[in-house]
């Protein structure tokens, strides 16, 4: 077996080749054909993304979350996080995807540090403008085109971190840059099953100031932080694989399924097998 995860990390849609520019944009109706424009699960690992919709609709499924995407709405899909869309035939709007770069670094003021999950909402004016002038900057030639398809991303991205300030789990304080190196660290090492005391010598850090960081952030140890991590990767393959339980248990370091099983029950309140099937036909169609 192998500890390679199945979900596809794409750079663009079905593409493992670099990055193409500073942010690629894509019209909607160039891929929502008349057969519209279905993407099954895949994600992103240095890049997040922004839909915004102007006529037609999509249904979209992040992570273990389902919604309806109508005229006006907006969703920001952040680095990792698995997603799959169904757009409706004739779609219109806009995919603009940006490289991690624009984030702005690890450190708590960078802005990913706040646009670290999902966002769902309705485009403000302020949005619809950004959106339109990056655009029109992003088909130009001219001798700065690079600078100011730069800022005017930065600005569209300084805004959506403002939307998430205000709304529930966003308006915690940003996550120290050390929380973020571990949650690339635990993406990067679930299969080998490390505890905290090795996610605190690979970041150069005790076991105590680890903990204090965890807690700040989340309001939990760095065990329970931990924990937390390997379980939600554990329900996005289960939401989005066929994989069966013992194969998804060794990818996330358990050698004995039935440990697998009660980790899992003891987090989700479901065993494996029963938290898929509540799953299944919960994503949103038409």
């Amino acid at each position: 077996m192998t500890a390679t995860s199945p979900i596809p990390v794409f750079a663009l849609y079905g593409q493992t080749a670099p990055f193409p520019d500073i942010v690629h944009i894509e019209r909607l109706a160039d891929r929502a054909t008349s057969d519209g424009w279905p993407l099954s699960p895949h994600r992103h690992g240095q890049m997040s993304q922004l839909i915004v919709i102007a006529t037609g609709g999509a249904s979209a499924r992040i992570d273990d979350e389902a919604c309806r995407l109508s005229p006006g709405d907006f969703l920001f899909i952040p680095p990792h996080a698995v997603h799959s869309y169904d757009f409706r035939p004739g779609t219109g709007g806009h995919v603009i995807s940006l490289p991690t770069a624009l984030l702005g670094g690890e450190g708590a003021s960078g802005l990913g540090a706040t646009l670290a999950r999902p966002l769902h909402g309705r485009a403000d004016t302020n949005m619809r403008r950004l959106v339109a002038l990056l655009v029109d900057a992003f088909a130009a030639k001219g001798r700065f085109r690079t600078q100011l398809v730069m800022a005017l991303a930065q600005a569209l991205l300084a805004g959506l971190a403002e939307t998430s300030a205000t709304q529930g789990e966003g308006a915690r304080a940003p996550r120290d840059g050390r929380l973020m190196q571990l949650d690339a660290l635990i993406a990067a090492r679930m299969a080998q099953g490390w505890g905290v005391a090795d996610y605190a010598q690979a970041l150069q850090v005790s076991t105590g100031h680890l903990g204090r960081l965890c807690r700040a952030a989340s309001g939990m140890g760095a065990k329970a932080y931990i924990e937390q991590a390997v379980m939600g990767e554990a329900s996005r393959l289960l939401a989005f694989t066929r994989l069966p339980m013992s194969e998804i248990g060794y990818r996330l370091g358990f050698d004995d399924p039935s440990h697998f099983s009660k980790r899992f029950r003891a987090a989700r309140g479901l065993a494996p097998s029963a938290y898929r099937r509540q799953l299944e036909g919960r994503m949103p169609t038409g």
